[in-house]
């Protein structure tokens, strides 16, 4: 039995659960105070803080671990990521005061106080940039310290950006790109290493993964269908290329018209029903896909 790490409150564990729904496992409570659960019928969650979950995995109390992978390296332990699950996207920045005249790292003044969530991660980037800075440790709300005079500049999480704006502050450098991401020890290889044959723990982690990076994959993918002129099917070739190009079927009305499927980018499906109805397709059909397997 697989144990499972999640974020016990927020926006990442809503998602995490969504996401584990998704791919046929579904959390079931004991009790609504639980914080153990099963996990689909061979595994089981454990609900703890998100930045606590780099140490419940690292040391073992865990096999895998889902939380931000700003929070992973800031943790310093020896995990690493075995699939980016798609959502809690956001950065770490660097951000000075909107009258600074600061506007790059290289800018910033020899020991410039710097006020941060995320000390560890900030002390390794201004020692790579070769700017030796006063660290502030802060545990929320660091926007604010330019204004009160504790800092000169901050490093903090932003998805939009809207929240440094509103606090007068602008970004200069990204420290760190950060998503969810399912960890583990570094040490766990995958079950067709060598050394892990027969391991059913390594083949149980493979193949949870293996499912929700079906599901992670699938969301990212539309499937399409459509009428088109079979004269112009070349040119819907280009339009609708699909994993491996369209699917083309005969459609019973005297060869006039060829059915065409294909599997598509989320992001691209506004642009090919554009493109397909300039061909002349008729019957745009678009639909999510539950699962998806290259």
């Amino acid at each position: 039995m697989l144990k499972i790490a999640f974020p016990n409150k927020g926006r990442l564990a809503e998602d995490a659960r969504d996401l584990f729904e998704d791919a046929g496992l579904p959390i079931r409570f004991g009790s609504e105070r639980a914080l153990v659960a099963r996990l689909g019928t061979e595994s089981e969650a454990i609900f703890v803080r998100a930045q606590d979950i780099p140490e419940f995995v690292a040391d073992g109390a865990a096999d895998l671990g889902v939380t931000g992978w700003d929070l992973v390296n800031e943790a310093e332990r020896d995990l690493s990521a075995r699939i980016d699950l798609g959502f809690g996207r956001c950065r770490l920045v660097v951000a000075v005061r909107d009258d600074s005249d600061v506007s790059a790292v290289e800018q910033i003044a020899p020991g410039a106080r710097v006020a941060t969530a995320f000390p560890r991660v900030t002390q390794r980037f201004f020692e790579a940039a070769g700017r030796p800075v006063e660290l502030v440790p802060v545990s929320g709300a660091a926007e604010i310290t330019p204004h009160l005079g504790i800092a000169d500049l901050v490093v903090d999480l932003v998805s939009t950006g809207s929240t440094l704006k509103v606090n007068g502050l602008r970004e200069i450098a990204t420290v760190l790109e950060s998503s969810a991401r399912l960890v583990c020890r570094r040490d766990d290889r995958p079950a067709d290493d060598p050394t892990r044959a027969g391991d059913d723990r390594a083949i149980a982690i493979d193949r949870l993964v293996v499912r929700l990076e079906s599901v992670v994959r699938a969301r990212m993918h539309r499937y399409m269908m459509a009428n088109v002129p079979r004269d112009a099917l070349a040119r819907v070739k280009a339009v609708l290329p699909g994993l491996d190009g369209p699917t083309v079927v005969d459609v019973l009305d005297g060869g006039r018209h060829v059915a065409v499927h294909a599997v598509v980018a989320t992001a691209e499906v506004d642009r090919v029903i554009t493109d397909l109805k300039a061909l002349g397709a008729t019957g745009i059909l678009v639909t999510r896909i539950e699962r998806l397997m290259p």
